[in-house]
């Protein structure tokens, strides 16, 4: 199976100053979609494996984009999500963005060890949704528990799509200080802490 991609698209945010407070090295948001055919839109299919080995090119070209759109940056800080037409079911996003989708997306940002935040949701054109993100390394340095919001243009998604969505950040939030493991103490390599 092939999934046909319909349309890509990036945003970048860079942002200095938070609370008034101006910091040197800013936090750059990246949002990549996306949206591609639902083949199985309008009916029900038991085995969703031919689905999820199909999502590998799908995290191939989205890692290349997350990479380009970040540009010099690294990538410290990452979540996904899924938007699925009112043809299909959540668990049609969630077999596009297992690991099969996800690991290509690691390799291209240069390994990442932690559980990727994920949510998907089933809803009309035009909706809106929130990506949560954590550090790619460890899910316990919260600095990083961020997120980005995304109002999908009008006609987006048709019934018999689905909107895949990864995003990335370049440092831990602009005046972080609720203490916890700190990104410079990662070292158990676990994913956790």
């Amino acid at each position: 199976m092939q999934i046909d991609i319909r349309r890509h698209f990036s945003l970048i945010d860079s942002k200095a100053v938070e609370a008034g407070r101006r910091h040197e090295v800013p936090i750059v948001h990246v949002m990549c979609g996306l949206v591609v055919a639902n083949p199985y839109a309008g009916r029900y299919v038991e085995d969703l494996g031919e689905m999820i080995e199909a999502s590998e090119p799908l995290g191939r070209l989205m890692g290349s984009m997350l990479v380009a759109a970040m540009g010099p940056l690294p990538v410290e800080g990452y979540g996904k999500a899924g938007v699925v037409g009112l043809g299909g079911e959540l668990e049609h996003a969630n077999a596009l963005l297992t690991t099969t989708f996800a690991n290509p997306v690691r390799d291209a940002i240069g390994g990442a060890l932690a559980w990727i935040p994920s949510f998907t949701k089933r809803t009309v054109p035009g909706a809106s949704i929130d990506v949560p993100m954590a550090h790619r390394d460890a899910l316990y340095v919260r600095s990083h528990y961020d997120g980005m919001s995304i109002t999908l243009p009008p006609e987006t998604p048709d019934a018999d799509e689905v909107v895949l969505l990864f995003c990335g950040t370049s440092r831990g939030r602009l005046n972080a200080r609720v203490g916890g493991l700190a990104a410079e103490g990662i070292s158990e390599r676990n994913g956790l802490r």
